[in-house]
């Protein structure tokens, strides 16, 4: 048996596969973000082991056979975020989220005076990667990284408590702008630009390697054997790769979660930093991904069913039930409520809803975000270069996959087959599936495609309607950016 461990930004997720690659246990349990100021975003790392382990005792409790029976652990979380560790090995202050944007200040200087930091990186200077977040912490709350022994990434602190080691893997790694992409090493000028040195980094091991065993005390505390390995694991879009079996050079996805991004794999690092689209490694060895990322997806949605007090299955329901000539005339949402990386790397970029009257009723709204997201989506997949013309059909996954309406409106506007598979869990899929290859599992009888629940055909007529009511959306954004001098600092 093999556990996965996924660590989200709204829930922690853990399940256990066996050896034919069957689902036989998961639990999960909910994460909460604090936002104390305007564009920041924080978690307790100590939440994040609390929940690891309540969810661990979950499992332990569900199936006592299939967890005495685990060989082998993987990590899969939330990339960027920057855990900041002492000489005592104490939590600094709370971790910076992926989508904390305080740091575009910062992120303007290294633009300005460390080009070299986009050609080694192969990314582009956002606010939501880890290196400007220290650059502000450095500038904002000097005594703290004075103190800072350890830059940890979220699923690597969880496998320090695991392990007692410092271990990280390229594919998390990546999305810190430390390390040299093409090389899959730290590199010491990027470090440098930043303050800070190759021993103040974990060691790097690949996905699919050991990177240390289970802690003794832990695994006479849980009962389990202390011959359990933990996996390189790997950084949430690669271990979710890893999961739809999106392996091998043109295999693509499309997570909807908190965040939305397209994942397509190659073969070598394809980077264009100046478009937004990101260039990591893979989870696996010899192999790099393109990826863009809108900072609110499926957030959007929730956000919405907050403020309207109704559930999003109900405002799905109500949705279903919206003639075509009320979706035409539908609102125009734009889902910047976290600001927005790829193709705009804008974290002033706000949310907003164009056309309401007094006549919109609530399922327009819902629509309205949905429909959304998905432009958002596009504008994505149009910098993705060459690789967007070898997509031949997106595996959809995360929470809004659950919903048949969204992932029709997604193959119209995107006019790509879309398939959605029954494990929505893929993050923590791919990271059991990466501990079974680190406990000795042949790729391709571990890596396999899960099967397809369901299959989307885009509609060119829809897709027609769809596509000028894109171009409005994209509109309504450079008008945006033109009057928002007007608005109070």
């Amino acid at each position: 048996m093999y556990l996965g461990i996924d660590i989200g930004t709204s829930e922690l997720k853990a399940l256990i596969v066996n050896t034919h690659g069957e689902i036989v246990a998961s639990q999960h349990a909910t994460l909460a973000v604090q936002r104390p100021h305007p564009h920041w975003a924080e978690q307790d790392p100590e939440r994040w082991w609390q929940a690891c382990t309540e969810v661990l005792a979950g499992l332990r409790h569900q199936s006592p056979d299939a967890w005495a029976a685990i060989r082998a652990i993987g990590l899969s979380g939330q990339m960027h975020g920057a855990v900041l560790l002492d000489a005592d090995d104490k939590v600094l202050r709370p971790c910076i989220l992926w989508n904390d944007t305080r740091s575009a200040p910062q992120c303007d200087v290294l633009r300005k005076c460390y080009p070299q930091m986009m050609a080694i990186s192969g990314n582009m200077i956002m606010p939501g990667f880890t290196a400007p977040k220290l650059r502000w912490v450095a500038e904002h709350e000097p005594a703290i990284f004075s103190r800072i022994d350890k830059v940890l990434l979220p699923k690597d602190y969880l496998r320090w408590r695991l392990t007692g080691r410092f271990v990280s893997e390229p594919s998390d790694a990546a999305g810190t702008l430390w390390l040299d992409v093409a090389k899959r090493d730290w590199s010491d000028e990027l470090l440098g630009i930043t303050g800070l040195t190759r021993a103040q980094m974990p060691e790097l091991v690949e996905g699919s390697a050991v990177s240390g065993h289970l802690q003794a005390a832990l695994a006479s505390e849980w009962g389990l054997s202390t011959s359990v390995t933990v996996a390189g694991g790997g950084g949430d879009n690669a271990a979710s790769a890893v999961g739809v079996g999106a392996v091998n050079p043109g295999d693509a996805f499309i997570s909807l979660g908190t965040s939305g991004v397209i994942f397509v794999v190659n073969d070598r690092l394809q980077a264009d930093p100046q478009s937004g689209v990101h260039a990591f490694c893979h989870a696996l060895p010899g192999r790099w991904h393109q990826m863009s990322v809108m900072l609110s997806a499926a957030s959007c949605l929730r956000w919405l069913c907050n403020l309207l007090s109704v559930s999003e299955s109900q405002l799905m329901e109500e949705m279903a039930q919206l003639s075509d000539e009320q979706l035409r005339r539908a609102p125009v949402f734009l889902p910047y409520l976290s600001g927005e990386r790829t193709p705009h790397n804008d974290p002033d970029a706000s949310g907003s809803f164009f056309n309401l009257r007094h006549e919109t009723p609530r399922a327009l709204l819902g629509y309205a975000v949905i429909e959304g997201v998905a432009f958002g989506l596009a504008d994505g997949l149009a910098v993705l270069g060459d690789a967007q013309h070898h997509i031949q059909q997106c595996s959809l996954t995360g929470g809004g996959a659950r919903s048949t309406l969204w992932a029709q409106l997604i193959a119209d506007v995107l006019q790509l087959p879309i398939v959605t598979h029954p494990a929505s869990a893929s993050g923590a899929l791919g990271a059991a599936r990466l501990a079974w290859l680190a406990d000795g599992g042949l790729e391709h009888e571990v890596c396999l495609k899960p099967a397809i629940q369901a299959r989307y055909q885009p509609d060119v007529t829809r897709g027609a309607v769809l596509q000028q009511r894109l171009r409005l959306f994209r509109e309504l954004y450079i008008q945006q950016q033109q009057v928002r001098s007007l608005l109070p600092a």
